[in-house]
Order: C-alpha cells, then sequence, then structure tokens
C-alpha cells in the first residue's frame, strides 16, 4: 500500500511538472509578446482612444501571415490563460490509470489537451477576421471611432450582466461536468480527441461573456489577461462557483459603468 500511495504522489508531482512548466513558457512567451506589442505607437483615434495594432499587419507582412502570426499569438495566450481550470479535470482524467499503463495514459490525456486548445484556436480564427473588419471600419468611418469607447463599455456591461444568468449558471454546470468526459481513459486516440473538443467547446461558450472583455479591453492588454484568467479559474473552481460568478459580474458591470461614463465625460 505504502509504495502504491508512494508512486501515485510520484505521478501526482510528474503531472503537475509539466504543466507547471507548459504554463511558464506560455506565460513568459505571452509576457514577451505583450511587451513587444506596448512598445510599437498605436494609432490615435477620434474620440480619444489608440486603437491596437493586433489587427494591423506588419510592414511586409500579408494578411494570411498576420492571421497565422495571431492564431499563434492567441494559442500561446489561451494556454497560459486557461492551463489553470483544465489541470484538475485532466488529473481526474488521469488518476486512475496504474503505472502498467501509464504511457498510454499520458498520450491520451494529451490528445484531450490538444484537442480542448484547438477549439480554443478556432475561436481565434473566428476572431481575427472580425477583429480586422472592426478596426477597418473605424479607420474610415470616424464617427464610428468615436463611439468605439462608449461600445466597449456597454460591452463590458452586458458582459457582467451575463453573468447573473441563468445561461451563465448553465453553462458553469456543463463546464465542470462537461457530458461524456468521464474519469477513465477512453478506448482509442480518436475518443480521446473528441472528448478534448466536446471540453473546449462547453468550455468556450462559458467564457465567451469575460473573453468578450479582454477583447474590447485589449487582446494584449496584460493587466486585462490577468484579471479575465483570475475571474475564469475562480468561478470555474471555488466551491461556490455560482456565487463568485456573481460576485464577477458585479465587479464587470462596475467597470462597464465606468468605461462608459468616461468615454461620456471625454466626449
Amino acid at each position: 500500500m505504502d509504495t502504491r500511495v508512494a508512486s501515485g504522489r510520484t505521478f501526482h508531482h510528474v503531472f503537475l511538472g509539466v504543466f507547471a512548466l507548459l504554463f511558464a513558457a506560455t506565460a513568459a512567451l505571452t509576457i514577451v509578446r505583450c511587451a513587444s506589442m506596448s512598445a510599437m505607437p498605436g494609432m490615435q483615434m477620434p474620440g480619444g482612444w489608440t486603437m491596437s495594432m493586433v489587427w494591423m499587419r506588419m510592414p511586409g507582412q500579408t494578411w494570411p501571415e498576420a492571421a497565422a502570426s495571431f492564431i499563434g499569438m492567441w494559442a500561446v495566450m489561451m494556454t497560459a490563460m486557461m492551463l489553470h481550470s483544465l489541470v484538475p479535470m485532466l488529473w481526474r482524467y488521469r488518476q486512475p490509470v496504474g503505472r502498467a499503463r501509464a504511457l498510454r495514459a499520458a498520450r491520451l490525456v494529451a490528445l484531450v489537451a490538444l484537442g480542448y486548445f484547438f477549439v480554443w484556436s478556432l475561436f481565434g480564427l473566428a476572431v481575427f477576421p472580425f477583429g480586422v473588419a472592426t478596426a477597418a471600419l473605424e479607420m474610415h468611418r470616424p464617427m464610428l471611432a468615436r463611439l468605439a469607447p462608449i461600445a466597449a463599455g456597454l460591452v463590458v456591461l452586458i458582459a457582467g450582466a451575463l453573468q447573473f444568468t441563468p445561461w451563465k449558471s448553465h453553462r458553469l454546470t456543463c463546464c465542470r461536468e462537461v457530458p461524456g468526459l468521464e474519469p477513465t481513459l477512453p478506448p482509442d486516440g480518436a475518443s480521446a480527441w473528441r472528448q478534448g473538443l466536446q471540453c473546449g467547446f462547453h468550455c468556450s461558450l462559458c467564457c465567451a461573456n469575460l473573453t468578450a472583455v479582454l477583447l474590447v479591453l485589449g487582446v494584449m492588454n496584460l493587466p486585462a489577461m490577468v484579471a479575465v484568467t483570475v475571474a475564469i479559474t475562480a468561478e470555474r473552481l471555488a466551491p461556490a462557483g455560482e456565487r463568485v460568478a456573481q460576485v464577477i459580474g458585479f465587479i464587470v458591470v462596475g467597470t462597464g459603468v465606468m468605461l462608459i461614463a468616461r468615454a461620456v465625460e471625454f466626449r
């Protein structure tokens, strides 16, 4: 019994160590990318705000290259942001496996994680053309650019209000108990991949409103990124997740009201 307990602790430490290294690497890359983006002078827009260069092509860069760069950045950023919520689920999934099947278990768990982050990459693939189109409209329509700060505040306000809805409560329940994602090994790699896709789908829906907050505050805004990461992790993992979600809702609604008031005052 003591040997099995020690073995289990070793597996647990290795498991956490691997994901800790992955988090450290992706967080470091995200911070470096944020620093490089903040060093670039943004475009001053009517309404007293600055448009991020995230939605622009670099000199000599084609649009496919710009999209590929954004998706790569988005995938790394989302890995750093979502690992805290994903690792406990992957451990529950991995835990029943003994030493004899450790290699196979590691491969299948990796497939679940890859499927999960593949969904988030698809999310980024949808976000990029929308962001580029919005930026182009704002650059060519000064009136829209002047209204952008108010619109951003409204998006944050609505995102906060959604924290109090049955929709959010249902999504949190689905996110904690993804249908079909049992704490046992699937029969094959294809099943593990499908389970990762399913988990990523439910998680992206659950986090959609808080992700929208990050997008309007600045996709490479490091303080906003940290705040959204803490909020998502807390509402997913805290014992009283729904109450935590409501507290987050009050904070986000207050932020939205403040942003709208500041935009109106500036005008």
